[in-house]
């Protein structure tokens, strides 16, 4: 039987160092299982991988934290036009409560994503995941999966030996807060102006 799972809505400054410690361990056991690579971000007690969330939603029950989402306002090109979205990241589900899963976390930010008065909700997943994205977002019309379009980001390291930004051909998630997806810009390339978050 699953226990109960309690948010915790919080701004980056308002962690403390034992979150960040508590975070960082629950990203190495979720994104490790995918690669040695995904989970390297995270030592040192990092609890973010590229750019820092400035907003959190933190699930936990009784084993610790649960499962996690963040948010970061962010202007981004998509094709010519900048467009004001929250950038929508750091998501994982401890692998015991995978089914919690996206709309859960979508039914608590939602709200937030609200308040902070974006027009839409953005971010990215691997073409591999697409039928689970699908199926995860939950009722029609909560999110919209783009494809055809890349994503340019700058490294979160830069390298005297690799360029200092990456394109990515990737699926782009959108949802519409405060306007229609209609408004959504069309182009076939969108500007991160920094890194993934």
């Amino acid at each position: 039987m699953r226990s109960q799972v309690r948010w915790r809505l919080v701004w980056e400054n308002e962690l403390r160092l034992a979150d960040h410690i508590e975070l960082s361990e629950f990203f190495r056991k979720s994104y490790g299982p995918t690669g040695a690579f995904n989970a390297k971000p995270f030592e040192g007690n990092h609890s973010w991988a590229g750019a820092r969330p400035e907003f959190r939603a933190i699930g936990y029950d009784a084993r610790g934290v649960a499962a996690h989402i963040g948010a970061l306002r962010r202007f981004i090109k998509v094709g010519a036009v900048d467009l004001l979205v929250a950038e929508l990241g750091l998501y994982a589900v401890r692998p015991d409560l995978e089914g919690l899963g996206i709309p859960q976390l979508m039914r608590v930010m939602y709200p937030v994503l609200q308040e902070l008065g974006v027009p839409f909700g953005f971010g990215t997943v691997r073409h591999a995941l697409r039928q689970h994205i699908a199926r995860l977002l939950g009722r029609p019309g909560l999110a919209t999966i783009v494809s055809g379009v890349r994503v340019r980001s700058t490294l979160r390291e830069v390298h005297l030996d690799t360029p200092p930004t990456r394109i990515e051909d990737v699926l782009i998630v959108v949802l519409p807060i405060g306007r229609s997806m209609s408004d959504w810009p069309t182009g076939t390339i969108i500007d991160r102006n920094g890194p993934e978050l």
